[in-house]
């Protein structure tokens, strides 16, 4: 029975689902005009309602008496399933559909089904690329600001979340969860392809698209896919040139956690990276990468002139100076490949003797290069270990085995500024540049007659040694 028509009219209302009261401003419709005034605070932004405790102020009574739980501690909302308590009964109803397994709100794009109409409307975000979040203190954004809070903490450097077995510290819960199978062992998320386990399903669900190839985030400025939202994350860096992680020992900045965890060991001297084939070890796994190539002969860095094959970015990159030579002499414009090339070729006009601190210990000659005497003391040891995979002629150098082979290829990339003339390698060429400059470096020490190649000059002394060479 109810004691007013009014009230009979709302009950009628409610058992219908009749919701006559509709918001202009949108889709939202309400089954009784207190709901509808409420709900226009939100587009009005007005908040009358203010928490005596903070003065926090909020757009509905039932919002601040929820806040003021946060005050108080109380949870008066039980969950009859498995006893967790809540402090807003509307996050009571949300937990509840965990149990009961109910998604009623369905993405209109891919089909995806969620608990929470919340859930949904952040999801529509990765369809629509919308990131309403922005942090405050670089140029981040996000799609839910549950991720601009915990982006926040990188800056903060706050860690509330600290593990109880050995009090590391961490700024998200997610990761305190994943540190503590470390002390579990325990691997609970299977791979159904290749029976991998993982600790988390995050990473399981990551791993899944290396057997499916597929790649869902993509690059707003370089379009580059990626199998993992992390990788992509990590990725923007590039183009932000944003780096959030400081080294505590010498404030290099770093844009991964990882990259400045392995940069520590630098410091405390750990190298914890093992070769698996010769035991080697290796402060970062970068490191370990690039040697596992002396093993297995992979070359993967090619030169985009030349097509040359590098096993390291710094040699490829040292490699690409020899086209560019963007080292150039103040005297006389010579470009040279690198920048102790251009200081030794300078010595040339100072008249400064060249600094040679590297001396061998069988013959004393002095070198300007550590790889100079180290190539230098093969010719004591007779060893060569670079063979040509034409004929199995064997070398002392690389470089002697690439001058080699353009006997087999005909190749001449060495050509005379003067005559176009074409020579193998860059000291025939030098050679072939004193025919037009005249210059005889080689002296003959009995009768000081002058010669450009020092060939000629051991031929001239046997007049006076009379020696025959056969």
């Amino acid at each position: 029975m109810f004691s007013e028509i009014r009230s009979l009219r709302k009950h009628l209302r409610t058992d219908s689902g009749d919701k006559p009261f509709e918001c202009s401003l949108c889709p939202r419709k309400f089954s009784e005009k207190k709901g509808l005034r409420k709900h226009m605070l939100i587009h009005t932004g007005e908040k009358p309602f203010e928490c005596s405790v903070c003065h926090k102020k909020f757009s509905q009574s039932g919002l601040l008496s929820s806040h003021l739980y946060t005050h108080t501690g109380e949870k008066p909302f039980e969950c009859s399933v498995c006893q967790r308590k809540f402090s807003v009964k509307q996050r009571l109803r949300n937990h509840l559909l965990i149990h009961t397994g109910e998604k009623p709100f369905e993405c209109s794009v891919c089909h995806k089904k969620f608990s929470l109409s919340r859930g949904l409307s952040s999801h529509l975000r990765t369809h629509t690329g919308d990131k309403p979040f922005e942090c405050s203190l670089c140029p981040r954004k996000f799609s839910v600001k549950e991720g601009l809070r915990k982006h926040l903490l990188i800056h903060t450097g706050e860690k509330p979340f600290e593990c109880s077995v050995c009090h590391k510290k961490f700024s998200q819960p997610g990761r305190l969860s994943s540190h503590l199978y470390t002390h579990t062992g325990e691997k609970p998320f299977e791979c159904s392809v290749c029976d991998k386990k993982f600790s988390q399903s995050g990473d399981l669900h990551g791993h899944l698209r290396i057997h499916t190839g597929e790649k869902p985030f993509e690059c707003s400025v370089c379009h580059k896919m990626f199998a993992k939202k992390a990788n992509l994350n990590i990725h923007l860096r590039t183009h932000t040139g944003e780096k959030p992680f400081e080294c505590s020992v010498c404030h290099k900045m770093f844009p991964e956690d990882s990259s400045l965890r392995e940069h520590l060991n630098i410091h405390t001297g750990e190298k914890p990276f093992e070769c698996s084939v010769c035991h080697k070890k290796f402060a970062r796994s970068a490191g370990l990468s690039r040697h596992f190539y002396t093993h297995t002969g992979e070359k993967p860095f090619e030169c985009s002139v030349c097509n040359k094959m590098f096993s390291r970015p710094e040699h490829l990159r040292r490699h690409l100076n020899i086209h560019t030579k963007p080292f150039e002499c103040s005297v006389c414009q010579r470009k040279c490949s690198s920048s102790e090339s251009l200081h030794n070729h300078f010595l040339t006009h100072t008249g400064d003797k060249l600094d040679k601190p590297f001396e061998c210990s069988v013959c004393q000659k002095k070198f300007s290069q550590k790889g100079n005497l180290n190539t230098h003391l093969r010719t004591h040891t007779g060893e060569k270990p670079f063979e040509c995979s034409v004929c199995q002629k064997k070398c002392s150098s690389s470089s002697s085995l690439r001058s080699h082979f353009r006997i087999h290829t005909g190749e001449k990339p060495f050509e005379c500024s003067v005559c176009q003339h074409k020579s193998a390698t860059s000291g025939n060429l030098r050679i072939h540049l004193r025919t037009h400059t005249g210059e005889k470096p080689f002296e003959c020490s009995v009768c000081h007659m002058m010669f450009s190649v020092s060939g000629q000059l051991h031929r001239h002394l046997r007049h006076h040694t009379g020696e025959t060479p056969f």
